[in-house]
């Protein structure tokens, strides 16, 4: 079943589109914790957003630009904003669609099946998802995941970030400033120690699947990866 995840801070609306939605045959998942919307994102990983603009902590722009940094799965806003300006702005911060409250569920589902058929569907571009593969190691970027034989594990972005750098550039070394470039737009703000926390967490991502040692610390350089494990053969 294709899962829609809902965010929406009215559970009354929520519950009405998630009951209306299912009947379709998609498996529905309404967010709870409006503070951790990405969690919930990165664990379900649904195929279509449905997004209020007005929530507590982070307004709806800010949680689809957040989105938009790990996923081009469709998003429709769904508000009781009806200016112009503020569908602009949902189209500016990533969004696909706007529907306006009150809403009709039956054009809800049209539009949630015309951007699944856009995004997924006859009229989705045909491109083909990258894979990187070191000795059996597989790596999907676009899935953030990491596969090695019959286990694998879920990534952040910028977990997948420093993986993918690792493998394009090896044997040689991913350089630290050339790693904190891709990770973090404006490097100045960073503390040095903020990389070695995102590496630690790499190095536990491999040994969540089995591997150890992957990522060597090359002093006063960067990071290199290490084959310390052997294709599994069938």
């Amino acid at each position: 079943m294709e899962k829609i995840m809902i965010v929406e801070d009215d559970m009354k609306i929520a519950e009405y589109l998630s009951t209306h939605i299912e009947k379709y045959g998609y498996e529905v998942t309404i967010a709870k914790e409006f503070e951790k919307i990405m969690d919930t994102f990165l664990e379900i990983q649904p195929k279509l957003i449905l997004l209020d603009i007005n929530l507590p902590s982070f307004d709806g722009y800010y949680w689809c630009r957040q989105i938009r940094k790990v996923s081009i799965c469709p998003v429709i806003f769904i508000s009781a904003r009806t200016g112009e300006m503020d569908q602009v702005m949902a189209i500016e911060n990533g969004g696909d669609d706007f529907i306006t409250k009150p809403f009709n569920p039956d054009i809800v589902m049209a539009k949630i099946r015309s951007q699944m058929r856009r995004a997924y569907g006859e009229y989705a571009a045909k491109l083909e998802e990258r894979v990187l593969i070191q000795e059996g190691l597989q790596f999907y970027p676009e899935r953030l995941e990491l596969r090695f034989g019959n286990e694998s594990t879920q990534l952040t972005k910028k977990e997948t970030d420093i993986i993918e750098s690792l493998l394009e550039r090896f044997p040689r070394v991913a350089g630290r400033q050339d790693l904190l470039a891709k990770l973090w737009d404006d490097q100045a703000y960073v503390d040095e120690n903020t990389l070695n926390v995102n590496i630690t967490r790499v190095r536990n991502k491999f040994q969540e699947i089995g591997i150890e040692d992957a990522v060597e610390t090359v002093r006063g350089a960067g990071y290199r990866l290490r084959i310390t494990w052997k294709e599994e053969k069938a």
